[in-house]
Formats: C-alpha cells, structure tokens, sequence
C-alpha cells in the first residue's frame, strides 16, 4: 500500500505543500487547517517569544488542533522551521531596476536579505541544513542572479557571487543580533558597554605585546559603539569591489 506522505516527488511533505505538488481533493468543504496556517502560526510564536518558543504542540495550540494534525501538513520541527524562514524572507525586490547596473542591482538585493532579518531576527538561528529549495528561497536566487545577467561571469561565478553576498549579510546581521541581545541584558546603553570593553582592551592590549592592537585602541576606535549597518555597508562594498575586479579581468580576456 502506498504511503500517504508519498507523492513521488521525493521531497518532504511541507516542501511538497509549499510548491503546490501534494493533491487536495477535488470534493468535499475546504480544511480548516492549511501549510499556510501552520506556518504563520509558528511565525508569530518566534516574532513573540525567540524561536526556543516554537514546539510543535505549541504551534497546533496557536492555530487551534492537535500536534498530530500538524504531521499531515509537515513532516518534523526542523522542515517547520525552514518552511518559517522562506515564509519571513517573503518575495525579493524587483532588481534589478530599469538602468540599474549589476552593482546597484545586487547593493540592493544585499540590503532587502538583510532588512528580511532584522524584521524576523529568529530566522538567524535556524541552521542552515541544505540547498534552498523552497518558493520564496528560489525567488531571492534567481533576482540575484538577474543581477549579474550580462556581467560576464558565468553560471558557477554569478552563483559564487550569490553566496558570498548573502552569507556576508547573514554574518552581520547575526552578530548585531547577538549584541545587541548581549547589551539588552547588560541594562547599560551601547556607549556604556563599548566604553567598558576598551578600559578592558587598554589594559590587557600592552604596547609591548600587541602594539598595532595598542595604537588602534589608543585612537579612540572603540569608545562608542558604531552602527552595525556601516560595519555592512564597509563589507558589502569591499566584496563588491572584488566581485567587480574579476569582471573587469574577463572583460580583458
């Protein structure tokens, strides 16, 4: 006997759901419950409550059935969860626009990634467990990749591109999260706590062992907190230019 999970595409029950590929019935009143349902359920306990919140019986307390009603629609908590991030990435923007350069084009693509999560901070704590394969996952790539038509690098670097963009906005995000958790905590003001930290630098960073470490601290560098968004526009440009400099070097060949 067939299994019903089994659609003969392969893929998890959620991602079958998610891409239209699982059958509904042709007759009968429409379910009450629905991947879509499920997952915005799960959205809002994470936007609430930090994704440590998220359980399956909490979510099927959220949207009103039983934990096991869930497994009809999603087959376990971790293809839960990446059905919860494409859900936050939601679409990309249309980039690139008319006149856009690949520069601006991907400046763009880069600042949308990363305003999807800070909207949806908890998406950053979800592991990255395999290739994009869901709706919304594929929209971002496939805009990014519109960005580089006709830069000339090919399939494998435009790709390559992607990633390096899109895990360098992810790290950023990622470690503003963390501090800004970290200085919440401390009940002190961002100023307050990078003040602390360079006392502490100055007297652990002796000219004598680490004197570049020394000079930079003695400029002032670490007396107030910098935005997190200037620290990602210095490394988003810096990637940018490399990407630009292996154009340029195909363009010569």
């Amino acid at each position: 006997m067939k299994d019903e999970s089994d659609s003969g595409f392969g893929l998890p029950v959620g991602v079958e759901a998610a891409w239209g590929l699982r059958e509904r019935p042709a007759k009968g009143p429409k379910p009450l419950l629905n991947l879509d349902r499920i997952v915005a359920g799960a959205v809002r306990i994470a936007q609430a409550e930090g994704l440590a919140a998220v359980s399956m019986s909490k979510v099927a307390a959220e949207v009103g059935v039983t934990a096991m009603a869930l497994y009809r629609y999603v087959g376990n908590k971790e293809e839960l969860l990446t059905l919860m991030v494409d859900a936050a990435l939601g679409l990309p923007p249309e980039v690139p626009r008319p006149g856009q350069d690949w520069r601006a084009g991907l400046t763009d693509w880069a600042w949308a990634v990363g305003e999807s999560y800070r909207r949806h901070p908890w998406a950053l704590r979800v592991p990255i467990s395999g290739i994009p394969a869901l709706p919304n996952q594929f929209a971002w790539m496939d805009r990014g990749l519109r960005c580089l038509a006709g830069s000339g690098l090919d399939a494998q670097q435009q790709l390559s591109a992607i990633l390096l963009v899109s895990n360098l906005v992810r790290i950023y995000r990622t470690i503003d999260l963390d501090m800004t958790q970290a200085i919440e905590a401390s009940g002190r003001t961002p100023d307050e706590v990078m003040a602390t930290y360079a006392k502490k630098f100055a007297v652990l960073a002796t000219p004598d062992r680490f004197p570049a470490l020394s000079q930079a601290l003695a400029t002032g560098v670490l007396d107030q907190a910098d935005p997190m968004d200037d620290e990602l526009t210095f490394g988003l440009e810096r990637v940018l230019d490399g990407i630009a400099v292996q154009i340029a070097r195909l363009a010569e060949q």
